[in-house]
């Protein structure tokens, strides 16, 4: 199930990623996050009466964090491959990790997967967009963000109700930039339909996988699982989109996902929060959200 929600998310960014030339990367993600929204809120019915402001506020910054992300990471897609994409941002979550766990091993591993950037970049000096590094970099932060905002909507709400509302609120925050980039572009059929088969790969069946898989998986297991997901978005790529990494550029993917791994796997002085690092990433109870990416999340 893991595996299979990795691959969902993956394969979902890809296939947004064919719909570029038509809706823009912004059209895609308004979409993605618009259909995933209106799924949640009618799957879930969250509660709204009996919140405090300090408690909207929370889940308004989670929003933001989740459209921020997610927004930066398709810009940043626009420009590289996706699975250059996806190892650039993974320095998110991993520096927060080792600044969390207070540990020089986490450092170590860190310092690992920025050598596989580095790689990254040094196999394809020509193939790497400036701007798509600078993107999916910010991407990276946005996701730190949304790991810390996910674990205080998670002690401020029970169940899914702070991700299905958050993700409403992530919606209304892009829709206005995705119908000034896009425009009459969303309504047409065959966008519609891909925005709506990428919104259920990206969001609901991830979601939906995750929380059966966490009954039965310890959280340090489900994070090394999830430290594939490079992997994942480079064979993505490969299949959806045509895009072949050079074997320098396969070698920095897989300094990344075991930098990845062996960070999810070491022990932390300081627990990470919950509901966190869906990559390296995260130590989370049951009762919380599955963390949304790309996130491509």
């Amino acid at each position: 199930m893991v595996l299979g929600g990795i691959l969902s998310v993956q394969f979902g960014g890809a296939l947004a990623a064919t719909m570029f030339d038509r809706a823009g990367p912004a059209g895609m993600v308004t979409l993605r996050l618009c259909g995933a929204a209106l799924v949640l809120l009618l799957l879930v019915r969250p509660r709204w009466s009996g919140r405090s402001r300090s408690d909207w506020a929370v889940i308004a910054a989670f929003g933001l964090s989740l459209a921020a992300m997610n927004g930066l990471f398709y810009e940043a897609l626009a420009r590289m491959p996706i699975g250059a994409a996806v190892t650039v941002e993974f320095l998110g979550p991993l520096g927060l990790a080792a600044v969390l766990s207070r540990r020089l091993q986490h450092l170590g591993w860190v310092l690992m997967a920025a050598a596989g950037v580095f790689l990254l970049g040094y196999g394809s000096l020509t193939g790497l967009d400036p701007a798509g590094v600078a993107f999916a970099l910010a991407a990276g932060a946005c996701w730190a963000g949304y790991i810390l905002l996910s674990a205080e909507t998670g002690r401020r709400t029970t169940g899914l109700d702070g991700l299905a509302l958050a993700s409403g609120a992530a919606a209304l925050m892009v829709l206005p930039i995705g119908l000034t980039s896009a425009g009459s572009a969303l309504a047409a059929p065959d966008v519609l339909l891909v925005g709506l088969l990428v919104a259920l790969l990206s969001s609901v069946v991830p979601y939906a996988l995750e929380l059966t898989a966490l009954r039965a998986l310890a959280s340090r297991v489900f994070g090394v699982l999830m430290s594939l997901e490079p992997a994942a978005a480079a064979m993505a790529g490969l299949i959806v989109l045509g895009q072949v990494l050079t074997p320098l550029q396969l070698v920095a993917v897989a300094l990344v996902v075991v930098a990845s791994a062996g960070a999810a796997r070491s022990p932390a002085r300081a627990p990470l929060p919950s509901g966190a690092p869906r990559r390296p990433r995260r130590p989370r109870t049951r009762s919380r959200a599955p963390s949304d990416r790309r996130g491509e999340p």
